[in-house]
């Protein structure tokens, strides 16, 4: 979705159209946004201003989780349990950042954004 430049959707004060001044910059261009969901992994590459490239989960199937004494393993995402940024993202199994993951591993929170760091991170919560 596009963000407006102005408000182009009101009329001037005397009833006439509001025109643009000029287009779009590229500086302006806003992307669609990837919503990460468990599933064999996949990235989407974003090409940034400067030429320079990140990359953001699409699908994840792996988290990097952390336990209490700071010992990271790689764990299977079995699903999200819960997400405080949206109810409707815990049904269809979005990965956001602060949302619950139920892995092998047991419980554990999402530290990391995956759509702009391009992995999952996560803290234990409860140990299985």
């Amino acid at each position: 979705m596009t963000r407006p430049i102005e408000n182009l959707a009101k009329r001037k004060s005397t009833g006439g159209r509001s025109r643009p001044s000029r287009g779009r910059r590229a500086f302006e261009r806003d992307g669609y946004s990837i919503e990460p969901t468990v599933g064999p992994v996949s990235r989407r590459p974003n090409r940034r201003r400067g030429g320079r490239v990140t990359s953001g989960v699409v699908f994840a199937d792996f988290a990097n989780v952390s336990d209490s004494t700071g010992k990271s393993t790689k764990s299977k995402i079995l699903r999200v349990k819960k997400s405080p940024a949206n109810r409707d993202y815990e049904r269809r199994g979005v990965i956001t950042k602060g949302a619950v993951l139920e892995t092998e591993a047991g419980e554990a929170v999402v530290t990391s954004r995956p759509t702009s760091d391009g992995v999952v991170n996560a803290v234990l919560t409860t140990k299985k």
